[in-house]
């Protein structure tokens, strides 16, 4: 019998971790529940990821790409309107994104930061959660300067993170309020 193609049985694969690590924890994440998930036989998972930490790898790069493009599709990374100071607007743009994120699926959040706290054990994601704050840093400096734009980044992950442990709802105008101090804190620093 031929093998089939199956040029999107990588990207199935991926999916079908996430969905595993989405209702099991990275605990439940094994060759064989992803092959069972993805409806493929268990050598298509080991053929395309020789390894769990392979896996996860891909599984954290395709979840940390949902923020990052949420980013990229804002207004974050446009420049300002002419006259205005370059981080005008900045905190309000970062707000409404996050509240379009908050307003999702709550548990795609989740799932992304299990991942991305998963790099704290696994050092082999290390570089990929880096990734993340890399790319978001990038589309935050054509606001601010970099080191603002790490600061902005520090301050969205805890916002996240305590939103996400406390159980509590998004506070847009204490973010926003947050995000203003860091901008203005940045714009008066590099005026100096």
């Amino acid at each position: 019998m031929a093998r089939r193609y199956d040029p999107e049985r990588r990207t199935r694969i991926i999916d079908a971790a996430l969905r595993v690590i989405a209702a099991d924890g990275i605990a439940g994440l094994s060759h064989r529940t992803v092959a069972a998930e993805a409806d493929v036989p268990l050598g298509s998972t080991t053929y395309h990821f020789g390894s769990l930490d392979e896996l996860l790898t891909a599984a954290l790069r395709r979840s940390n790409e949902n923020f990052a493009q949420a980013l990229r599709d804002s207004d974050v990374g446009a420049a300002s309107p002419a006259g205005d100071g370059p981080g005008s607007g900045l905190a309000d743009e970062l707000t409404r994104v996050l509240g379009e994120w908050f307003a999702g699926d709550r548990g795609v959040i989740e799932l992304e930061y299990e991942l991305y706290l998963a790099a704290l054990r696994r050092p082999v994601l290390r570089p990929v959660a880096a990734e993340w704050t890399t790319s978001a840093v990038e589309v935050l400096s054509a606001r601010t300067d970099p080191a603002t734009a790490r600061a902005l980044v520090a301050l969205l992950d805890g916002v996240c993170l305590q939103v996400l442990l406390t159980g509590s709802a998004f506070d847009p105008a204490y973010t926003r309020e947050m995000l203003a101090r860091v901008v203005e804190g940045g714009e008066a620093g590099g005026r100096a």
